[in-house]
């Protein structure tokens, strides 16, 4: 067992307790796997999907993807009607309107370069929204996403060091150990990654089912993250099936800052959130959140679905920057900072 340490922290926040239900499954970036083969290369062929959950998103290429910021001399120069090839990749606007690489995809998506004092951890989130802010439909997000969205999901995980997932998101969507990909292969070597990711799991209770793959045979040991006043006995029971469990807050539940911190302090500064929208509500509301990777899917739902961020709002709004805009078939891939 791991005890993260208490100390002051730039990024504020308070402790929040981490219920049962403190991701909820509504718009959690959990999707499907079909059991195909992953196709090798980086090359713009090779599919990527989730690798952690039983989905039905099909298979799929990018095509015409356009960078629509930031404006580069590539994207200034592809005006409408140019008649440029699609895929001619030399062509003035290379990145615009084409299909993308996995490799261009991954350089488009790269975590901040490390400081003079090492990396220091960065939190990023990945979610879903309708354009009428629906994070899913009845219940799962695969009806209002998209095989260009799954492309850049499966990216995001790629680059992660560790996968950040609540309780209640496990339970319903049955996830799985994130698994070896051959086509990030030589990218993760590159950067000091193992070949996976690990799963973190932010839970209160650990009432968890610890005979599952996900904690009886992932290729990184599955994390928890817990607080110092979780039963004695689910802690022995977590790490008896494998499971490495690390404390991140003083009751109860974590305290997101100081989970973020316990996590750096174990190797994993690429942090990588895909919810549910309680988990992020609360990472939100600690102030720890340093990026959000949002698609917003064109598409109205009506209806009362969740949003992609929960729980209590904020004293005063959050305010980030757009850091980058890709487009394709109508569906909008934004990146947001920190200010």
């Amino acid at each position: 067992m791991y005890v993260a340490k208490r100390t002051a922290s730039k990024r504020g926040g308070g402790t929040i307790s981490a219920t049962s239900r403190s991701a909820g499954t509504c718009g959690s970036r959990a999707h499907r796997d079909t059991g195909a083969a992953p196709v090798t290369g980086l090359g713009p062929e090779a599919a990527v999907e989730d690798d952690t959950v039983p989905h039905g998103m099909p298979r799929g290429t990018l095509h015409r993807m356009r960078r629509l910021f930031p404006v580069t001399e590539e994207t200034a120069a592809q005006a409408p009607g140019e008649g440029r090839k699609t895929g001619d990749a030399s062509a003035p606007g290379g990145l615009a309107g084409r299909e993308w690489t996995l490799a261009e995809l991954a350089a488009a998506y790269a975590y901040p370069e490390p400081g003079a004092a090492g990396r220091a951890p960065w939190l990023r989130a990945n979610m879903v929204s309708t354009l009428d802010g629906a994070a899913q439909h009845e219940g799962r997000s695969q009806p209002i996403s998209s095989a260009a969205d799954m492309r850049i999901f499966g990216t995001l995980r790629a680059l992660a060091d560790v996968v950040v997932v609540g309780a209640e998101t496990v339970r319903q969507e049955g996830y799985r150990p994130a698994r070896a990909r051959t086509e990030f292969e030589a990218l993760r070597e590159a950067a000091g990654q193992g070949p996976a990711p690990a799963i973190a799991v932010v839970t209160a209770s650990l009432e968890l089912d610890f005979t599952l793959p996900l904690f009886t045979s992932p290729l990184v040991p599955t994390l928890i993250l817990t607080g110092a006043a979780a039963a004695p006995d689910r802690i022995a029971a977590a790490e008896k099936a494998g499971a490495r469990v690390v404390i991140a807050g003083d009751g109860m539940g974590i305290d997101p800052a100081r989970a973020v911190r316990a996590l750096a302090e174990l190797g994993h500064t690429r942090l990588l959130t895909e919810g549910g929208p309680r988990l992020l509500g609360q990472f939100v509301a600690s102030g720890v959140l340093d990026e959000l990777c949002l698609t917003v899917s064109p598409m109205l739902t009506a209806g009362d679905a969740q949003r992609i961020a929960g729980g209590p709002s904020v004293p005063v709004p959050h305010r980030f920057t757009l850091a980058s805009l890709l487009e394709e078939d109508g569906f909008l891939f934004s990146r947001y900072r920190r200010t």
